[in-house]
């Protein structure tokens, strides 16, 4: 069969009103039907795509449903996906962890994932939020912004606007109440944790990879205050760590890279604890909807990815701790 390339899901195609994001195409030729994207030469109808000898050019019958079948279904296996980096459909980025990295945090750590990098500092405060006093309970919270150029091209600063936009108040708060709920607030004290992360490059997967950082900060951070003799333990329960995963073009996809994320179908991000739990699972349909059947599919590569992350934050915590 000639090579074709699905650029979205299919909608129901007994409706030609509803073929928005894709075009059917015939080889004329061949005879052959393949696929093609939107943005290719648009033809002047749909009678002349659908064209075929021994059907009518007006009349979309059960045959050409047939003929069709198979190039809506016989999508390349995942070893053969082609993704900018080279990974296959289940493989995370390469990820790296620099501790230490600001010298005056409490805990500091700089992560990269493939070229996306977020500086992740951790600063200790005594005092709580002033409905929290008295409760003999500690709280964590995070901020995140972007340096300027860390997109492509300039992104106006926010405090130029005067205001914190939407998009970074919903990282803020995903940050603050994942790492939130692993650490033990009343082992904690009366103390704030303020996570700080900005990002210095940002190719995808930016908020996930604050969260993994700010975790290893948040250890590094705590493991001061028990090294100095002001905990006896460290209130951190255990770690947690984030990860992306997709649907691009039909196929589930670990850790979308920007290239990928703009064009996803379906974006997802997970955010699980080192035993398995669940903290966040956000799954939105972009394009097209999705089934419980690929659901399942972006949860097991979340699961993996994310027990390598996990892994590696071990690792770099190892001589830290």
């Amino acid at each position: 069969m000639e090579p074709y390339l699905v650029v979205r899901a299919m909608h129901p195609l007994d409706n030609f009103r509803n073929l928005q994001d894709s075009q059917i195409g015939m080889d004329s030729q061949s005879g052959k039907v393949l696929l093609g994207s939107r943005t290719q030469h648009r033809p002047r109808s749909l009678r002349c795509l659908l064209q075929k000898p021994g059907l009518g050019t007006h009349n979309y019958n059960r045959a050409m449903a047939s003929t069709i079948t198979p190039a809506l279904t016989s999508t390349p296996p995942p070893s053969q996906l082609f993704r900018p980096d080279g990974r296959a459909a289940d493989a995370l980025r390469p990820t790296r962890f620099t501790l230490g990295f600001v010298a005056t945090a409490e805990g500091s750590v700089l992560i990269e994932t493939g070229n996306t990098r977020v500086l992740c500092n951790a600063t200790i405060e005594a005092g709580v939020p002033g409905w929290m006093r008295n409760s003999g309970r500690g709280w964590v919270t995070a901020e995140y912004g972007m340096l300027p150029r860390a997109t492509l091209t300039r992104t106006p600063r926010e405090s130029e606007r005067g205001k914190i936009g939407g998009r970074t108040h919903e990282i803020q708060r995903l940050i603050g109440r994942s790492l939130r709920a692993v650490v033990d607030m009343k082992a904690l004290g009366e103390r704030t944790i303020i996570l700080d992360c900005d990002v210095l490059q940002a190719d995808g997967g930016t908020r996930t990879a604050a969260i993994t950082g700010a975790s290893v900060a948040l250890a590094l951070a705590l493991g001061k205050l028990v090294a100095a003799g002001t905990l006896k333990a460290s209130p951190l329960r255990q770690m947690l760590a984030a990860t992306s995963v997709g649907i691009v073009d039909g196929h589930v996809l670990l850790d979308l890279a920007y290239e990928e994320d703009s064009r996803a179908d379906v974006d997802m991000n997970v955010v699980m604890l080192s035993d398995g739990g669940l903290v966040e699972t956000q799954a939105t349909a972009e394009r097209v909807s999705y089934t419980r059947a690929q659901l399942t599919a972006m949860l097991d590569y979340a699961e993996k990815g994310i027990r390598e992350l996990l892994a590696a934050q071990q690792v770099a915590l190892a001589g830290a701790l």
